[in-house]
């Protein structure tokens, strides 16, 4: 069995765990199981009576399943969290913890493609058995879609300049690989900056491969029916786009932080927001680079 340290470094682990305010014979859920280290920290504050149930679409991930009668690990996006729960005949649980990073072993596995480090294929799928990959979207995307993509989840003004080389290259010959598409962009990127620009390119592909912002609404939306009053949501984002869409959702209850109030003036909305923003110990960035932009926001259900 894969050891879940060599695949991922949880982070964030006792803090986002602690968010949760366990109550050892309740029902929770990892969102994210990855390497399972949320998951065997949230199981070992629970008893003989509390369930722990876990989501990942990444075959990988299922190699790391923790051996325990308490737990449960559903291979599928936890997108359909209220789906698999209701047909497990969940009707509520008690808290729900998700850290939307991708794991080291993603990043470290050159044929995933989701690293700018090593030369592999354009793929980037966290569920491997889709069809849409990387290397469809730069070869078959129109300009004005590629730098709409790009604008939107890079945050790069320079996006037009970006799709058009991209378009030139590929009529030359189909972009493949990491490497060959690190090639084509290099050249327009600042050179002191090119590896951070390069990643937030990555970044957007990844985003729209895998519809990380449409899964994340509506894994978002389902936590304000399955999580009963009193139960807590821990999450843990890595960039602004996803940890925008976090806070509003926790201040408002929507994605547009849109404030509603009822007839009396009194907001409506389903959580409230427990403590500060959380990131990263000093400590734990230098143990863990990956860590350092992690951002951790917690929400207590107030509201049916």
């Amino acid at each position: 069995m894969m050891i879940q340290n060599d695949y991922h470094i949880p982070v964030l682990r006792d803090e986002s765990v602690e968010g949760l305010n366990i109550n050892p014979n309740g029902i929770y859920v990892d969102a994210t199981f990855g390497g399972g280290g949320h998951s065997r920290a949230i199981l070992e504050q629970l008893n003989s009576e509390g369930k722990l149930i876990g989501f990942d679409q990444d075959e990988a991930a299922l190699q790391n399943k923790i051996d325990d009668d308490r737990f449960l690990l559903i291979p599928e996006n936890f997108r359909y969290l209220k789906r698999f729960l209701k047909f497990y005949k969940i009707e509520s649980v008690d808290g729900v913890l998700a850290d939307f990073g991708v794991s080291s072993h993603q990043f470290n596995t050159a044929d995933r493609g989701f690293s700018i480090r090593f030369d592999g294929d354009l793929d980037m799928r966290m569920n491997q058995n889709q069809d849409l990959n990387a290397k469809q979207i730069i070869n078959t995307y129109s300009e004005e879609r590629l730098t709409q993509l790009i604008k939107q989840y890079a945050e790069l003004r320079m996006a037009p300049k970006l799709a058009s080389a991209i378009i030139s290259a590929r009529q030359q010959e189909l972009i493949e690989t990491t490497f060959q598409l690190n090639a084509v962009l290099e050249p327009l990127l600042p050179q002191t900056k090119s590896n951070k620009f390069l990643a937030q390119i990555y970044q957007a592909l990844r985003i729209e491969v895998n519809q990380e912002i449409e899964a994340l609404k509506e894994f978002l939306i389902q936590t304000k029916e399955v999580i009963k009053t009193g139960g807590r949501l821990s999450v843990i984002s890595y960039h602004s786009l996803e940890d925008r869409l976090v806070k509003h959702f926790i201040r408002s209850g929507n994605f547009e932080d849109d404030v509603q109030k009822d007839f009396y003036g009194n907001v409506e909305k389903p959580f409230k927001k427990i403590g500060k923003l959380i990131v990263p110990s000093q400590k734990e960035i230098e143990q863990n680079k990956r860590s350092r932009s992690a951002k951790l926001r917690i929400a207590e259900k107030i509201q049916s």
